[in-house]
Formats: structure tokens, sequence, C-alpha cells
């Protein structure tokens, strides 16, 4: 009866550790450094709100993929806002941006974003949008469950559709989404 006890209290133990983790956004800033993203990330923390920021910009998608989709140029940022000056837990969605210059809306009436990586579909939906009319620009706003960055960071060849154009994730990209999941694993301090 004893060891039943000792065993128990081991488990529940081990669950409190295991839930209690937490990462600093000093231990963040190390390993972005680490990863040699420091170009590509952007962690920030405000006093006033308590509020800490963890943001990449990617480079833009292959000139070729926007002349075919009748933009100028297109990239995306990817990241999270979280309380506090660590991440107590990876965050359940991470918001994407797509950036993009055209001097004409391209995607005012119509932008779902589809997902196509190895085997699986994501269906994110329609996403909010925003245009800068003045800048030629148009933003396009989607949250996206962690688990699916996960898939799609796993794979080598990942292919969106924003409304009626298609777009293929570049490997910086894909690595982008890679190191984003690394850094928001609390357990993961390399």
């Amino acid at each position: 009866m004893k060891q039943i006890f000792v065993i128990l209290a081991y488990i529940i133990w081990l669950a409190a550790v295991s839930f209690s983790q937490s990462k600093s956004n000093d231990a963040i800033s190390r390993q972005i450094f680490s990863l040699h993203a420091d170009k590509t990330f952007t962690l920030s923390y405000d006093d006033a709100s308590n509020m800490s920021k963890l943001m990449a910009v990617a480079g833009n998608f292959p000139n070729a993929e926007a002349d075919r989709s009748g933009i100028s140029a297109m990239n995306f940022a990817a990241g999270f806002f979280y309380s506090g000056r660590g991440i107590q837990a990876p965050p359940e969605q991470i918001k994407v941006t797509f950036w993009i210059l055209s001097k004409r809306p391209r995607f005012a009436q119509t932008h779902d974003l589809g997902i196509f990586a190895g085997q699986e579909t994501f269906e994110i939906g329609t996403g909010r949008y925003a245009a800068r009319a003045r800048e030629n620009m148009e933003y396009l706003n989607y949250e996206i469950p962690r688990e699916t960055l996960v898939k799609i960071a796993r794979q080598s060849a990942v292919r969106i559709t924003l409304g009626e154009q298609e777009f293929d994730f570049t490997r910086e990209q894909l690595k982008l989404f890679a190191d984003l999941i690394l850094l928001t694993d609390v357990s993961a301090t390399r």
C-alpha cells in the first residue's frame, strides 16, 4: 500500500513539473541568437501593458509567383502576444499576416486561405482583410493553430491558396515556421 502512495506522489510531482515549465524572454533571446534567426525574429516587451511580442518576418515569395498572381510582391509575418516576460505555455493560435504589394486590390473579394502540406489539407478560411490604397498594400490576417504550423514546418514542400491564387512557401519560410515552433516550445531551450 505504501508503494502505491509513493508511486502516486511521484506521478503527481512529475505532472506538476511538466505543466509548470516556462521560458523567459532572456532564454528566448538567447535561442533566437543561437538559431541565427536574429534578423528574422524580434522579441519585445512593453512595461505599460506587461505584454511581450514574438514576431518573425519572412522574405518575399518568388517574383515569378508574384508576377503570375498579378501582384508586385508578397511576404508575411507570424507571431503572437503573451503576458509577462516569459512564455508559460505554447500559444494555441499564431497570427499570420500576408502583406501584398499591388497596384490594384487582388484579394478584396476573396481571400480564403487553404494550406496543402504533404498529404494534408488545412482550410483556414476567410481571414480579416485590410487595405491601404495610397500605399498599394493589402493585408490578409489569419489565426493558424500551432499544431497546423508544426505539420507545415515538417514538410519540404507546402502550397497555399489565397483566394484564387497559389503560392509555394520557400525553404526559408518553412524554416521560419520551424524556428517559431521551437522558440514557443517551453521545454526546448537549446
